[in-house]
């Protein structure tokens, strides 16, 4: 199935619907898999991935080769990169998650009722979870350890310039599966690049039990407005940086090129810099030097104009821009009210941070910002599943239900209702 060529493939609808009945199948192997034989795929799967390095490595230089003739933009080619930093860091994600808690069968809340019954809650796989993503082949590797360990199977489509990159790695992952005496169809990669591949998966609701998309906002949002499967998704990142008048300048020197310079092409990129009006003209001048050493584009409001006149003027679509590049658009605020209410009408949910060593700020900001993320004193690019700790995540949900923020094994999991009793009746 890794294999399969697109002219392989007559009936696209076909195909989907047989990866859909295998992955409903091997949903209930790997639903009563242990732990024990969970945490041995995932370390099998690791040791596949270190061994098969270079044919990975090969298969990713072609497809980047493969989209530089395409003219894919820089951002993009940052994301589909498979360097060997990048590598390790899927090695040891996957034997972080294998070091993870189980949350399958936690029972919870479990308490005693007057009739005599226990009632308490248990945390159970989702079933099956296709996943479509485009560019990061590193997420093949992210998704699969997670819907793994939390007991449920895949099915993962990702885009079709990194077609090379995903077999490479689903190779990795089947004999990985294999060797744990695993179903192979628990992970299954899309063998197309047919877009019509993925109307089928979203429309699937009989095999299909959540979509997960990770990608641009065009296909999120494509996602979003077709899917007949429930979906878990965030559109955007446009992530804000405030710096309030009770902040550490150093301390917001620092975060600040680092929360945008770190890496551009990333959902927890800062992309909207806001400065306090009292401190503006001590802080900002600094950061426009730093930034232009990393080649940033800086855009302001007119009040930063007058204290940085080399940027360019911001436009009202500024404020609202996902930029995944080397530009940051910067308004100068009044305080924090205003920042607040600038961040809750322009973000997307994502991630947002204050800079200030003033608490009663700090805590304001963290209990009136809306976004999924909120932080203090910290850089918006640790907004990420390995970074809090959940070993890799799925994706951000910017959403209010089921989960929100990093999606990692709990995200992974719903809970039903167990009630235990010893001959009771309802009187």
């Amino acid at each position: 199935m890794l294999k399969t060529s697109d002219a392989a493939i007559a009936d696209v609808a076909e195909y989907m619907a047989n990866l859909g009945s295998r992955a409903r199948t091997a949903a209930s192997e790997i639903a009563r898999a242990s732990t024990a034989q969970k945490n041995a795929a995932l370390q099998a799967i690791a040791r596949e991935i270190d061994a098969r390095l270079d044919p990975v490595m090969e298969a990713n230089a072609a497809d980047l080769q493969a989209g530089e003739k395409r003219g894919l933009d820089a951002p993009l080619l940052d994301r589909l990169e498979l360097t060997p930093a990048r590598i390790d860091a899927m090695i040891d994600g996957l034997l972080q998650v294998a070091n993870l808690d189980d949350p399958v069968g936690l029972i919870s809340e479990l308490k005693y009722r007057p009739s005599g019954i226990q009632v308490g809650r248990m945390r159970v796989p989702l079933g099956v979870i296709g996943i479509i993503y485009e560019s990061r082949p590193n997420v093949t590797c992210e998704a699969a350890s997670l819907c793994l360990k939390a007991g449920n199977a895949t099915i993962l489509r990702g885009g079709s310039e990194a077609i090379n990159s995903n077999r490479a790695i689903a190779d990795c992952i089947v004999h990985g599966l294999r060797e744990a005496g695993l179903s192979p169809d628990v992970v299954q990669v899309v063998g197309t690049t047919d877009r019509e591949a993925v109307g089928k998966l979203i429309s699937m609701p009989e095999y299909v039990d959540v979509i997960v998309p990770r990608g641009g906002k065009g296909l999120i949002e494509r996602i979003s407005r077709d899917a007949r499967v429930p979906v878990i998704k965030h559109l955007d990142g446009n992530c804000h940086v405030y710096i309030d008048q009770h902040a550490d300048l150093n301390k917001a020197l620092s975060i600040t090129i680092n929360a945008k310079t770190q890496r551009y092409g990333t959902c927890n990129t800062l992309e909207s810099l806001l400065v306090a009006k009292s401190i503006a003209d001590r802080v900002l001048p600094e950061l426009a030097g730093q930034f232009s050493e990393h080649g940033v584009e800086l855009r302001g409001c007119a009040a930063t104009l007058k204290i940085l006149p080399d940027a360019i003027p911001a436009t009202e679509q500024d404020w609202e821009e996902e930029y995944l590049a080397p530009i940051l658009s910067i308004k100068i605020v009044q305080d924090l009210d205003e920042a607040i209410g600038h961040i809750n009408k322009y973000s997307s949910q994502h991630t947002d941070a204050i800079i200030t060593e003033n608490y009663d700020s700090a805590q304001r900001f963290i209990r009136e910002v809306d976004s999924s993320s909120v932080m203090v004193n910290a850089s918006t690019r640790f907004a990420d599943g390995f970074e809090y700790g959940l070993g890799a995540e799925i994706g951000i949900s910017t959403d209010k239900l089921h989960a929100r923020g990093p999606v990692g094994l709990e995200g992974l999991t719903s809970q039903k209702y167990i009630v235990l009793g010893d001959g009771n009746l309802r009187q």
